[in-house]
């Protein structure tokens, strides 16, 4: 997928008002309308315009974007978005699959999904915009739960039409067991309602910081444990981490390499709670000395065996 300069395609240089932007929008729109326009490329400029645009008018859409560049993207350059680079960030909108979308580009909608639902008209007023984040939370958060304050990132645009950053910062209650991918609501956190009507809700997307450890897969959680060689050949009993303390695992004897052994019951909470599965991993230790150098040999003599032998050497 191409990076989309979202302001080149406006004409625009990246210090532009949001009312230079609209005006912008408005007049290219009017250019490349297919049932005016007499260019060949009109629908497809159209379209480009109404995407840039739709990615730029909103304060937040715009302020994260203008993170990526600052990263040196440039338009037509192979992308593919960053890991968490909108963590933290509070948009409009979601980032679903909602049909308001299916019009924008593969690049709009890795890093935005829909364009962003609008509240509901209710008899009061017009109920506030939902408010999307995504937070990284570290896997013993997910395990135990948790209180955390968290600092999103939310765009306002300032009297001359500049848009400018604000730390919003709120107590955010981790559910134990909660899932990479997984929202939880913090209802009237989201954009202030019109008239009479109600704010809207802030929804945060979890998502999973790197651990030194484990992986992640729903709620089963992966570990790759070394072991010796005897271990694995005479069976043993071995202490492994998990996300609740450590166990003692039994290690058959005949064990090989990339064998998966599993720990019910000790992966993420839930109902049922999810699996650890521990992955062998055979660690040969060197020779360092003569008499283990004669050890070693000792055991090639006395059991032969050519592991390469599947594959035909």
């Amino acid at each position: 997928m191409e990076f989309k300069d979202y302001y080149k395609i406006l004409g625009l240089a990246r210090e532009a008002t949001q009312d230079e932007i609209k005006s912008a929008y408005r007049r290219l729109a009017r250019k490349y309308h297919p049932d005016v326009s007499k260019e060949a490329n009109a629908e497809e400029r159209f379209k480009e315009v109404g995407e840039a645009y739709e990615a730029l008018r909103d304060p937040e859409k715009r302020a994260a974007y203008d993170g990526l560049l600052d990263g040196r993207w440039q338009e037509g350059q192979e992308f593919r978005p960053p890991p968490g680079w909108d963590s933290g960030f509070e948009f409009s909108g979601g980032f679903g699959d909602e049909a308001a979308a299916r019009h924008f580009s593969e690049f709009f909608e890795s890093l935005f999904g829909s364009g962003g639902v609008r509240g509901a008209r209710t008899r009061g007023g017009i109920r506030g915009e939902d408010h999307h984040a995504r937070i990284k939370i570290g896997l013993e958060d997910a395990y135990h739960g948790a209180t955390r304050t968290i600092t999103l990132q939310t765009a306002q645009t300032d009297a001359q039409g500049r848009v400018a950053l604000r730390p919003h910062s709120l107590n955010v209650k981790i559910p134990a067991g909660v899932t990479e991918g997984q929202r939880i609501r913090l209802a009237g956190q989201g954009g202030q309602g019109m008239g009479n009507a109600p704010p809207g809700d802030l929804y945060l997307e979890i998502l999973y910081e790197a651990h030194p450890l484990y992986k992640a897969d729903g709620h089963d959680i992966h570990l790759n444990l070394p072991v010796t060689p005897w271990e694995a050949a005479l069976g043993a009993k071995v202490p492994v981490p998990t996300l609740g303390g450590t166990v003692d695992l039994k290690i058959p004897a005949g064990t090989q390499s990339g064998q998966r052994l599993r720990l019910k019951g000790r992966g993420l909470p839930g109902t049922p709670p999810g699996d650890q599965y521990v992955v062998i991993q055979i660690h040969a230790p060197k020779a360092e000395t003569e008499e283990q150098r004669r050890l070693y040999e000792q055991l090639a003599e006395a059991m032969p065996v050519n592991p390469r032998a599947s594959l035909g050497v």
